[in-house]
């Protein structure tokens, strides 16, 4: 059950009462709720915003209304729609009962008679539609309800309406209207004329999938599937399933055909063949094996294919593998909402399921899930605030960190599990022998990284390799290679990397005398890995005798690293890859805006900046920026008088600044750690806390002695404290329980602003400091991003795209006298972080406006098996 936007129930509460999410589409999120007219229930859909936008109130009911009409005992009804405060929406009946795909889920493959009943009664649905001028263009199990026996297609038209009303202008969105395993070979071309032949096509998908227990084609990507649909001819059904009738098996292929002209004439004629033992039917599809019928070349106009699905490639030419035609490589982008796009964090944000099914990624959102055959990410249960994700070797679970705890999740459903307890470090990777390792850096070695293992079971980790202190190096990123005995991993000293490799029966190391980092293991018989200038590398590696059989061979030239200890790309072991891309960096205005919401920008330029601060004058601006081209990030000062620029860093992993009190200096992490240095850059940093987990600064105390800072990715993660002069110099004030993160002390330093999702989303909150107190709540209905204004007596925070502000009391006790909304807009928003501050006169606000960074991903196929291809034809 979802929580329900309060903006959505509130434009909706005059005719309907919102009671809980029960589902969420790549079109709509839908809602059970309650008809107060009518005094019924109802299933009520909301239109994606973005959609919305593309399409247009007065386009889409007016496309909508032909579908009101249709009345068919096996169509869902429309009973209304409309638009609400920017809103598109439209209502059918709430059904009790479960979709086709439920019942797939459950039992994989149908008795043949339910298989061909539901078949029949979704073919008499679309008859009725097809007569009356509409096609569906989105069938497939999730758009057939059962319910007290009988088939009931749903969400009839709509997808004709979202595609007549926005035109051309959908692909703007990142949508789909269609699913990829049930897209006829037109509809994946991009044709602008689909035909009730279609629909006929996708009612042949599903009923392939309930006889055999899957679509016609699968494939790992999206674009893998619709080059199948364009080239490959369907198995036969018989060979898979010997109860199925031939006139069925002969039914299907013809409703399966390529060619609109070659499938039945009418979705009639498929009911009737279905049910008509002695007919006979001459299909066209090959009985082969999932080969090609014929040799299918896919010119330039599969690209269309690719743009349908909100992918783009570069170059498709494809041709049935055979000894005669290598594989050819394909390049594609992965659109991801800019609400759950890629997270900045350092580190290894993504993994691939190792067949190349899913990939994870860290988000804004929480750890995400796309997987191959849908449009739309998934979140991943329990991994609201998580970061560093990796599979098992059977791909069925999904591991992660929880602070300095290892949680696996299973993907089919259900609650996560604890790993470990304490197992802090980077780099995960779930191994064949059912262990799974990482680097961390132990106070006992000075901070130097070592290699860890713990089993996937739960225990104690214990280390298992480490360099000699004296050396200055380190080891990260171990993998664990087939065969159970070696282990590959980087070896670091200063900014140099190598790998390695360690055997685990005599803990021999053995250097490979390969420059790079973050090594992968591909099952085609490469390693692949990464250098700091953003290429990917595949080498081929013979895992048996532990060394490389190959030249080098760069893959990909534009992998984004922040970092020089890991890899952005995620690549599978069947040789699927995903990574954002260096330049993907969005552009973005610095701008100042009034309480009133009145936006102007700072400067001309648009760059990627972030985490701005205001100097304690209200002079100078601190942030950082991101380089598009390298992806590096460093701390600058904005002279606001005279807009002039100053940098401060220039390691390329600088970020999140905040200002001394006096304003002499500027407090900055660095490599995850806190560093400081003179304002106006005249002497060198300084460090001042170096240690396991990631450190970003929030306030530093009146008196200047003492900086409040979250830490992620230890045990001691939460709201922690350090002291300038004074020892031991950091410690815990607040566990990360549910994400505390974003402190921001009071100008008087007595009180701490944070935010918490222990409610199940985040909120604002305020306890007493240094003395912790009971915790306030600030915030209602959703609040972030906290900031005091300078005269103690107003909070600010972020709800959603408003800009709020609480009026509040310190003394005696704090107390919230009011909240109101200050402004709106779409403003970078700041996740774990605030991505805004407030000017010392407290009526003005240096905000950020532009998109989320890297909501648009890489996807490669094939060129492993390319690799190998050529390699065999060499020897």
């Amino acid at each position: 059950m979802g929580s329900l936007p309060p903006r959505v129930s509130g434009a909706l509460s005059a005719q309907y009462r919102l009671e809980q999410e029960i589902g969420a589409g790549g079109m709509a999120t839908v809602y059970l709720a309650y008809d107060l007219r009518h005094d019924r229930r109802v299933a009520l859909k909301v239109l994606r915003p973005e959609l919305a936008a593309v399409i247009g109130a007065e386009r889409f009911l007016a496309e909508i209304k032909l579908t009101a009409n249709l009345q068919h005992p096996h169509i869902l009804p429309l009973f209304d729609s409309g638009e609400a405060d920017g809103f598109l929406f439209y209502v059918m009946p709430f059904i009790e009962g479960e979709s086709l795909r439920d019942r797939l889920v459950r039992e994989k493959q149908l008795p043949v008679a339910d298989a061909v009943r539901i078949g029949t009664e979704v073919a008499s649905a679309l008859d009725y539609a097809h007569r009356h001028g509409v096609v569906h263009r989105d069938i497939k199990p999730e758009n057939i309800l059962l319910h007290d026996g009988r088939a009931l297609v749903a969400d009839f038209g709509i997808a004709l309406a979202a595609s007549k009303a926005g035109g051309s202008r959908m692909t703007e969105t990142g949508m789909s209207l269609g699913t990829p395993h049930y897209m006829s070979p037109e509809q994946a071309m991009g044709e602008r004329e689909i035909t009730a032949r279609s629909d006929i096509y996708a009612l042949g998908c599903v009923l392939y999938e309930m006889l055999t227990a899957e679509p016609p084609f699968e494939g790992a990507t999206a674009q893998a599937i619709v080059a199948r649909v364009l080239t490959e001819s369907p198995r036969s059904l018989r060979p898979q399933r010997k109860s199925v009738p031939p006139h069925v098996e002969a039914a299907v292929l013809t409703a399966l055909e390529k060619l609109p002209a070659d499938r039945f004439e009418s979705a009639k004629a498929f009911a009737e063949a279905l049910g008509d033992p002695g007919r006979t039917i001459l299909s066209r599809a090959a009985p082969g094996a999932g080969s090609p019928a014929r040799r299918w070349l896919v010119p330039a106009a599969a690209l269309a294919a690719c743009a349908v699905l909100g992918l783009a490639a570069g170059w498709i030419a494809w041709h049935p593998p055979s000894s005669d035609f290598p594989p050819v490589v394909l390049r594609y982008t992965v659109s991801l909402p800019d609400s759950a796009a890629l997270t900045d964090a350092l580190g290894a944000p993504m993994a691939y399921a190792p067949d190349g099914s899913v990939f994870a990624y860290s988000s804004r959102a929480g750890l995400m899930l796309r997987y191959a055959d849908r449009i739309e990410v998934t979140p991943v249960a329990g991994g609201r605030r998580d970061i560093g994700p990796f599979f098992s070797p059977d791909g069925r679970w999904l591991g992660f960190e929880d602070g300095a705890a290892l949680v696996r999740v299973p993907l089919a459903g259900g609650a996560p599990v604890t790993i470990c307890d304490s197992c802090a470090g980077f780099s995960y990777q779930w191994g064949t022998d059912d262990s799974i390792r990482y680097h961390t850096a132990p106070a006992d070695n000075g901070g130097t990284r070592v290699l860890m293992a713990v089993s996937a079971q739960g225990g104690r980790p214990h280390e298992f390799a480490r360099p000699d202190s004296a050396s200055g190096e380190a080891f990260r990123t171990p993998i664990l290679l087939p065969g159970r005995r070696t282990v590959v991993f980087a070896i670091y000293k200063g900014a140099a990397s190598t790998l390695a490799a360690v055997d685990l029966h005599t803990g021999a190391v053995a250097r490979l005398d390969q420059p790079g980092f973050g090594p992968q293991w591909v099952d085609d018989g490469f390693l692949a890995f990464g250098n700091a200038d953003g290429t990917l590398i595949a080498r081929p590696f013979d895992a048996e005798h532990v060394r490389f059989t190959g030249p080098p061979v760069t893959i990909a030239r534009d992998v984004s690293q922040p970092d020089a200890y890991s890899t952005r790309a995620a690549v599978s072991p069947s040789g699927s890859i995903v990574y954002p891309r260096s330049g993907g960096v969005v552009p973005r205005r610095l701008m100042l805006v009034s309480r009133s919401g009145q936006a102007t920008p700072i400067t001309p330029d648009a760059k990627a900046y972030a985490y701005p601060r205001y100097a304690p004058d209200g002079r100078r601006v601190a942030l950082y920026i991101t380089d598009p081209v390298t992806s590096s990030r460093d701390v600058w000062v904005l002279d606001l008088a005279g807009r002039v620029w100053s940098r401060l860093t220039t390691n390329g992993i600088s970020d999140k600044p905040i200002w001394t009190p006096d304003g002499r200096r500027v407090l900055y992490s660095s490599n995850d750690d806190l560093w400081w240095i003179t304002a106006d850059g005249s002497a060198r940093p300084e460090s001042l806390l170096v240690s396991v987990g990631s450190h970003y600064a929030g306030s530093i105390t009146p008196d200047g002695r003492t900086v409040v800072f979250q830490e992620t990715g230890s045990f001691t993660s939460g709201i922690r404290t350090l002291a300038f002069d004074s020892v031991p110099a950091s410690r815990t004030i607040m566990p990360a329980a549910f994400n505390e993160s974003a402190p921001a002390l009071s100008p008087d330093g007595h009180w701490l602003a944070y935010q918490s999702d222990q409610t199940g989303r985040m909120e604002v909150y305020v306890q007493s400091y240094p003395a912790p107190g009971a915790r306030v709540p600030v915030s209602l209905q959703g609040g972030a991003e906290p900031v005091w204004a300078h005269n103690g007596r107003e909070l600010f925070y972020r709800a959603g795209d408003s800009l709020m502000v609480a009026s509040v009391a310190v003394a005696p006790a704090f107390a919230v006298a009011g909240r109101r909304a200050l402004f709106g807009g779409t403003f970078l928003g700041g996740g774990s972080f605030r991505e805004y501050d407030v000017a010392p006169d407290d009526q003005h606000f240096v905000m950020i406006a532009g998109g989320a960074a890297q909501s648009t991903l890489v996807g490669v196929q094939n060129v492993f098996q390319r690799l190998r291809y050529e390699r065999d034809r060499q020897r």
